[in-house]
């Protein structure tokens, strides 16, 4: 009865193998990389930008986040960054467009269902386990950090 489960364990495997779309790896990690090297590379010449008209280093760097995250949300709403995330897939994800994204998207579906309940409710389903993840670990280590000084 086991050589016989294992069989079907090995025939539904192969089935499996057989339908499945072959993943381009190698395609899909080239696009990502560009695409993702594209955001960064922008972001690099906002930042010289801002430096040359003489900002604080600070500045600067809060300066370039909030093009960033105010192109995303702008590329969100006219659904641009949905088809480009599409294409180049983790590309979009990682930088801080990504993130602004992930928080733009469902609050501009869910907006018909009213401000409280569309915008306020669905605006952080995505992103909120990633904010409160990131404020749980950060408190952690600041504890620890603090512990250990």
């Amino acid at each position: 009865m086991e050589t016989s489960k294992s069989q079907a364990v090995q025939d539904y495997e192969k089935l499996v193998r057989e339908i499945s779309p072959k993943s381009a790896v190698l395609y899909n990690s080239v696009k990502a990389f560009f695409v993702g090297g594209t955001i960064c590379a922008a972001a690099q010449l906002l930042y010289n930008f801002f430096e040359g008209r003489g900002f604080s280093r600070d500045d600067t760097g809060l300066l370039v986040a909030a093009v960033l995250i105010a192109a995303a949300v702008l590329l969100t709403a006219l659904r641009i960054y949905d088809r480009l995330a599409k294409f180049a897939g983790a590309g979009t994800i990682v930088p801080i467009t990504g993130f602004a994204n992930s928080i733009a998207a469902p609050a501009i579906e869910h907006k018909k269902e009213g401000m409280i309940l569309g915008l306020g409710a669905k605006m952080f389903v995505i992103a909120g386990p990633v904010i409160v993840y990131g404020t749980v670990t950060s408190v952690i280590v600041g504890l620890i950090y603090y512990f250990m000084k």
